[in-house]
């Protein structure tokens, strides 16, 4: 008899960003004249900026002649996107991280979910509440939970991300802990993590021989000095830390999907008799069996990224979004709103001061504004809303007059 895996059972009916599309669709329905702004779904809106452009097209030229055409390529992704990475990710910045210990993917979040398959179904797993819903769903369907009880599945290590800890929890609510998912940037708070909160986690993850994933996407959207865009800025990371890195909100990648992965070399895992086992070979290993690397077309795309025209125009794209970011915290805030990010992310966390969903429906029905409600990133999450600065000027000006009407 053939058997589903019954893991998937666990799982929330509804995916979040589901859900949210079925209510919208249904308001759109009903009120087919409404004009809708979309500030949930982190998508952006901007076009890749001409540096890319002009990269991938060449790229065409290139898939269109005998010479320079490319098939497959190496599944760690090419060397002239990996060493571009390594040096003005990193080395430019005074971080030891080399090509090689760098894997070229389609994006972090199939990597994030990806990587899990390295370890062993008894790691006891940690995420923030609230909660990026794919570190937490990808495990449930490896079995790495119980069942979903009030929101919070039986298995999993709860830290609670609220205004009393700034949304950046600390090392001491992972207490038996094995792997800890870290974003920062958040997503969904917008939050940022100081040097010294990080360096706590590292210091707590090498004295327990435990291990930080971390989900640095929304990296390129810090502007305050000080603020670490990579783990790897703290002392010992190599030792206890894998990081994703996308190009999806760095340089509009969402459509074209492109990130990597970093896994130093000599991080290390435990067999079962207690002896240390290498990750980067292993990770390795899975990329090799079952990816066979982004396209050609678009590392040539991501390459450009990093020339001085790319470096430029992506820092333009990125300022525009945080200046809508600005806007919207700024009418918020004068209504009354706590509210979390912008500034150093896409994000506004929202204190709605109520239900989260039923904040979501007024926002719609009555403004034609879609928003994420916070109750969808987990418990913790409830009474907030997250806003996106995804969307165009003119949109996000009419945004905010709308709740300011509203509001």
């Amino acid at each position: 008899m053939l058997h589903v895996n019954e893991n998937y059972s666990k799982i929330q009916a509804s995916y979040l960003f589901t859900e949210i599309a079925h209510r919208v669709a249904a308001h759109q329905s009903a009120n087919p004249d409404a004009k809708i702004i979309r500030l949930g779904i982190g998508d952006v809106t901007e076009p890749l900026c001409d540096a890319v452009v002009k990269a991938m097209h060449k790229a065409v030229d290139d898939e269109a002649t005998r010479k320079d055409f490319h098939g497959y390529g190496p599944e760690q992704g090419y060397a002239f996107l990996r060493e571009k990475a390594a040096k003005v990710d990193f080395q430019d910045r005074g971080i030891d991280i080399a090509a090689d210990e760098i894997f070229v993917s389609d994006g972090a979040k199939c990597d994030c979910g990806n990587i899990q398959e390295l370890f062993g179904n008894d790691v006891k797993i940690a995420v923030g509440d609230p909660v990026y819903p794919v570190y937490v769903d990808t495990n449930v369907m490896a079995g790495r939970t119980g069942a979903n009880d009030g929101g919070r599945y039986s298995g999993l290590v709860y830290l609670t991300c609220d205004a009393s800890n700034g949304f950046v929890p600390g090392p001491e609510l992972a207490e038996g802990a094995d792997i800890v998912y870290l974003c920062y940037p958040n997503n969904p708070t917008g939050a940022v993590a100081t040097k010294e909160q990080l360096q706590k986690w590292v210091d707590w993850a090498n004295a327990n021989k435990s291990l930080i994933l971390f989900d640095a996407a929304y990296e390129a959207f810090i502007r305050t000095p000080g603020i670490p865009h990579s783990i790897y800025e703290c002392e010992g990371a190599r030792s206890c830390a894998i990081e994703f890195r996308s190009y999806s909100k760095t340089a509009g990648f969402t459509g074209v999907r492109c990130g990597y992965t970093v896994v130093p070399k000599g991080l290390v895992a435990y067999a079962k008799d207690g002896s240390p086992v290498e990750l980067r070979p292993m990770w390795t290993r899975r990329q090799t069996t079952k990816f066979n690397g982004a396209s050609y077309i678009t590392q040539r795309g991501a390459e450009a990224i990093y020339s001085p025209e790319g470096q430029a125009q992506t820092k333009a794209t990125i300022d525009f979004y945080l200046e809508n970011g600005r806007l919207m915290k700024e009418a918020l805030s004068a209504l009354g709103y706590d509210v979390t990010g912008g500034g150093n992310s896409p994000y506004l966390w929202v204190n709605v001061k109520g239900d989260s969903w039923e904040f979501f429906d007024k926002l719609l029905k009555k403004a034609n504004v879609v928003t994420t409600p916070g109750a969808g990133f987990g418990r913790a999450g409830e009474g907030y809303i997250r806003i996106s600065s995804f969307n165009s000027r003119e949109n996000v000006l009419e945004a905010v007059e709308r709740l300011r009407n509203v509001l």
